[in-house]
């Protein structure tokens, strides 16, 4: 689940003002000499925030190669388990309303403190989870707590990005999801399949990890002076400037249908290689994430000089073209098909994130971004959930099978209309810039 590129040029008065690192307050009496904070060089502190990106995005992935065996274990219907997944996407819509901007008036520590502790939190239910609704609990506090620190982690690389490498900081944070999301599932794949306590070793590591991480952002300098106006910005607000709604609806097909297609292959993926490849090894319930992650990542990579327009095209093109090479595989029960289906999808994921976060950015001023973003990562994350949990309930009544032929088709038809919107959005242009001036 990537947030696609936000070109650093886009906050350069945010960044000068942030990239002030407030001076320490003196506390200590007088005559007592202050030791000061140790803290890391900002080059250190990027690459520590690029690394903590990653791992709370593994972290969230880590559950879905899981899920087959909580259903196995606990005897739940699809419907649970994509009900599962869907409470987490819905905490972290909630953090993101409510508390996106909370780092620009406490800082950017505390806030990624708190999200870490309320992440290890969420790692200790887990740990003890032996119920359905524990299981709901602890995806709901995993949330939030993504959430929370997803509008921090991007903040704080936008602050410490290097003045040579200007579009760094972009590139890490289209870049950081996608693979934080293939590495946890395959990894977690790994240890339910080859390593002790399948439901309990992945999240003491994480737990691990999550401590490690908190003793570097304790060491982070702080990048963004505290001001007032903490309590006020938790009030959720979701407006678009009128001028810019239409452009939006253009770029609603192709959310749609790429964090869809996400939601499917991260709730119901490793259950249809087990359903209907009849695959039992966790590894490969690990790798289906993983095929389609991974190229994404890798895409928001390559692709980060491409203009966005051909960058969009070429998105819902491949989207639109793997999601049937993955359809026709699983009608021909053709693993093989499925699986370069869904590689190919997996690069239109990435260009069509890159490139739809892209236009926004660059079709909205700066005063209107903030809204414009939270407006749109609502309706991805929103797709990312609702229609798993519809095609669970759908897999409980009509089939693995049905349900995942008639999700692929509604994807692969989202991607066609988005492919249409951009070549009547490229026409439109193409006539403005010839016709004569009045």
């Amino acid at each position: 689940m990537s947030v696609s590129a936000l070109p650093d040029s886009d906050s350069d008065s945010d960044s000068d003002r942030n990239n002030q690192i407030p001076p320490p307050s003196d506390t200590n009496p007088p005559g007592r000499r202050r030791r000061p904070r140790r803290e890391l060089t900002r080059p250190t502190a990027f690459a520590a925030i690029a690394v903590v990106f990653v791992l709370f995005m593994a972290a969230s992935s880590a559950p879905s190669p899981l899920y087959v065996v909580y259903q196995q274990h606990w005897d739940f219907s699809a419907t649970t388990l994509t009900t599962v997944f869907a409470v987490y996407v819905l905490g972290m819509i909630a953090a993101l309303l409510v508390l996106g901007s909370l780092s620009d008036h406490l800082g950017r520590r505390p806030v990624l403190l708190s999200a870490i502790a309320l992440e290890a939190a969420s790692m200790g239910l887990f740990l003890v989870a032996d119920s359905v609704s524990l299981l709901l609990t602890a995806r709901l506090v995993q949330g939030v707590a993504t959430g929370a620190a997803m509008t921090a982690l991007g903040a704080a690389l936008a602050d410490l990005n290097p003045t040579h490498a200007p579009h760094r900081a972009g590139v890490v944070t289209g870049a950081a999801p996608t693979f934080g999301l293939g590495l946890g599932a395959l990894g977690c794949g790994f240890l339910v399949e080859y390593g002790p306590h399948p439901t309990r070793l992945v999240y003491v590591l994480l737990l691990a990890g999550l401590l490690l991480a908190a003793a570097v952002v304790a060491a982070l300098p702080e990048t963004s002076l505290r001001r007032p106006g903490a309590a006020r910005s938790l009030q959720p607000r979701l407006k678009v400037a009128p001028h810019l709604r239409a452009d939006l609806l253009r770029l609603v097909p192709i959310l749609v249908a790429s964090w869809a297609l996400g939601g499917l292959y991260l709730s119901l993926g490793p259950s249809v290689a087990v359903g209907l490849f009849g695959l039992s090894s966790h590894v490969v319930g690990g790798l289906v994430v993983t095929l389609l992650t991974v190229p994404a990542c890798l895409t928001a990579i390559a692709l980060r000089a491409w203009p966005v327009a051909r960058t969009l095209a070429l998105g819902a093109a491949l989207l639109l073209t793997g999601t049937v090479v993955a359809l026709t595989g699983v009608e021909e029960d053709s693993l093989l098909t499925a699986a370069l289906g869904t590689v190919v999808a997996g690069i239109g994921f990435g260009a069509s994130s890159l490139a739809s976060f892209g236009t926004l950015a660059r079709m909205a001023a700066p005063s209107e971004r903030g809204e414009l973003f939270s407006v749109a990562f609502v309706i991805s994350y929103l797709s990312f959930s609702v229609p798993a949990v519809v095609a669970g309930i759908a897999a409980t009544h009509t089939g693995l099978h049905e349900t995942s032929v008639a999700y692929a088709a509604t994807v692969a038809f989202l991607a066609a209309l988005a492919l249409l919107a951009q070549w009547l959005r490229s026409r439109q242009t193409a006539e403005r810039a010839t016709c004569p001036q009045t």
